[in-house]
């Protein structure tokens, strides 16, 4: 692709033309998740961190400086989330024992204290249920069903980016669902 088609295509979904962001998306995964997976081996890790940084790249496509190459500026987003992704996976392995004190300390909240958690869930899984059905379908089978993006296209019978792409959306109206719902009474 010519230098000057690919600033008119992250011109255009900067302005948020969905065929844009799909094409720029399509453009780059394979290069993306190619660099990711080598730093974690492993393939739902790589998707998640991927469409992770696909997210990220559309959120922040007025930052980008046209003076450099877009490739590099996605692929520094992607070094960023993996070296995140392992710091959360290090402070995890650190906390294993405090891990196991909170575990031991569930069991000692009082009923109420149980109820509030499992009232936090209802709002939740309220909260999905009034989305679009496909969004639905998209969090069920990706974060319940703990399925691959690719079982996931197969299932709902759409193309492998347009899971991706459904998956970010879904989690980006989800997460402002739950921002401004901020579990009320």
């Amino acid at each position: 692709m010519k230098n000057t088609d690919l600033i008119t295509l992250i011109s255009l979904a900067k302005n948020k033309n969905q065929k844009a962001q799909t094409q720029l998306i399509n453009l780059f995964w394979v290069d993306v998740f190619s660099f990711v997976m080598k730093k974690v081996q492993n393939d739902n890790v790589a998707d998640e961190i991927t469409v992770s940084v696909f997210s990220k790249v559309l959120a922040k496509l007025d930052l980008y400086d046209p003076n450099f190459q877009f490739k590099t500026w996605i692929l520094t987003i992607a070094q960023n989330s993996v070296i995140d992704y392992w710091r959360k996976k290090s402070r995890e392995n650190e906390d294993s024992t405090d891990n196991f004190d909170d575990f031991k300390n569930h069991f000692a909240l009082s009923p109420e204290e149980l109820l509030i958690s499992a009232e936090d869930q209802k709002q939740i899984v309220t909260i999905i249920e009034s989305l679009d059905s496909k969004y639905q379908d998209i969090l069920r089978l990706r974060f319940f069903e703990e399925k691959s993006i690719k079982e996931i296209a197969e299932e709902l019978n759409i193309t492998v980016a347009n899971t991706k792409v459904r998956i970010m959306r879904a989690k980006k109206v989800l997460s402002e669902l739950l921002k401004t719902k901020e579990f009320e009474d």
